[in-house]
């Protein structure tokens, strides 16, 4: 996707990002022909997202008995729909849109944040992006299967279906929140017998932001999966650098080449000696330029970096090694071991967020036959990204979530305000808990 679609107008208030995704759904697909056609797209991908966004199956069921007692709803106050339509309806119809239709949405805030100078603070080894990319699983069944699903032959004979994604995230170092991204989906390819995999949905995901990213100065994060000669062409071909962990079981030809450099006395090291509370701990940092990711002569040349922290008595804390394009020095080491090491966050932060602490992003909330998984995989994503922009940009909503104990917990409370009371407002929402949890604003600077 291009620039084109990273629109900068507009807030990053929860209106303002509610009527932008009410002006995207207008442009979904819809199957239906004739006058079938009572319920909006508009009103059928609000209710999906609403779900998410409450983290509440419950939600539209509890507005159209509110609805029906006192003629208004949260439905309509808070999410702007006009209507609302059935979990059938909302099960039947997003089954035929591509989660694609949902992308936009995701390059558009991203482009609000760079306005407002909320990326700034991502920003690292001289004014680089850093975007860690990791395949999660978010479906398994024997039974449960559609058209998106790959499939998997086991020994025993049963066949298992499952979806996995990509899940790109802006992360930093230090950063407490990270910002997820449009995500790639491992799904069956058109014109290919093999199945899907994560290194084929990343090269696409790379292919396909090329465009979005170019000139932006982004580097790419990634596990050993990813420090391979193919995936690294295509991230420097697509505009990108890269900084994945590379292991020596996996590049024998690497560490054959560093083993040679060691006896030689070329691979330089700098030692650092700092205290984690009571303890001592030695940092070990060795890197070396110019080296071949693999045997051959059209090998790609990398640039090498290993990170070994042991305790005073020489125990062993920490080991990881990466590979990159950037140019490697005694001035930057460290900051790009630590920029490498910020890729666990796309997991801890990220995928165990969403599998874990309140999105049950493997919760089977609607299979279909055709995208509806994918989708609304798609729609939980951007509920959890429009969370972390509200978190960076509304004080009262920082507040709150600083308050409570968990994401989780903001759920539950949510849910229950929600089910029970209509809010005129977002910003009427907000003023309930604020004043119910006895928050002053003022402490919300």
């Amino acid at each position: 996707m291009g620039r084109a679609d990273a629109t900068v107008g507009g807030g990053l208030g929860f209106d303002d990002l509610i009527g932008e995704l009410r002006e995207l759904a207008g442009a979904f697909p819809d199957k239906r022909t004739g006058r079938n056609t009572r319920f909006a797209m508009e009103d059928v991908v609000l209710a999906a997202f609403s779900v998410f966004w409450t983290q509440s199956p419950s939600f539209l069921a509890h507005q159209t008995a509110m609805q029906q007692a006192r003629g208004q709803s949260n439905a309509k106050t808070l999410f702007a729909m006009t209507e609302i339509p059935s979990d059938n309806h909302i099960r039947n119809l997003i089954d035929y849109a591509p989660p694609e239709a949902v992308f936009p949405m995701f390059n558009r805030i991203e482009a609000r944040l760079e306005a407002k100078g909320y990326l700034e603070p991502f920003r690292v080894l001289v004014d680089q992006l850093l975007i860690a990319l990791d395949g999660t699983q978010y479906h398994s069944s024997e039974t449960i299967h559609c058209e998106q699903c790959s499939v998997r032959q086991h020994r025993n004979g049963k066949v298992g279906y499952s979806h996995t994604v990509v899940t790109p995230v802006i992360v930093a170092p230090g950063h407490n929140h990270v910002l997820p991204l449009q995500p790639e989906f491992i799904t069956p390819q058109d014109g290919h017998d093999k199945q899907d995999c994560e290194h084929a949905a990343a090269k696409r995901w790379m292919s396909r932001c090329a465009q979005h990213y170019r000139g932006r100065k982004v580097t790419l994060l990634g596990d050993d999966l990813y420090s391979r000669q193919p995936l690294c062409e295509a991230a420097l071909e697509a505009g990108f650098s890269f900084l994945f962990v590379c292991k020596p079981t996996s590049h024998k030809t690497l560490y054959e080449w560093l083993d040679g450099l060691r006896r030689t006395g070329d691979v330089e090291q700098i030692q650092v000696t700092r205290r984690k509370g009571r303890r001592q701990e030695i940092d070990t940092y060795e890197f070396a330029n110019h080296l071949p990711l693999r045997d051959g002569e059209a090998a790609l040349e990398v640039n090498y970096c290993q990170l070994i922290t042991t305790e005073a008595s020489g125990k062993e804390r920490y080991r990881n090694a990466f590979v990159t394009n950037h140019a490697i020095t005694p001035d930057n080491v460290a900051e790009l071991v630590a920029a490498g090491r910020a890729r666990w966050k796309v997991e801890n932060e990220n995928n165990n967020t969403l599998k874990t602490q309140g999105y049950h992003l493997a919760h089977n909330f609607g299979h279909g036959k055709h995208h509806l998984a994918t989708t609304l995989a798609s729609l939980n994503l951007l509920a959890f990204l429009i969370h972390t922009v509200l978190d960076l940009d509304n004080a009262k909503y920082r507040a709150i979530r600083d308050a409570l104990s968990s994401r989780e917990m903001f759920f539950q409370h949510v849910q229950a305000l929600t089910c029970y009371l209509c809010f005129e407002s977002f910003e009427a929402l907000l003023e309930f808990m604020m004043q119910a949890l006895e928050l002053s604003y003022f402490d919300t600077s």
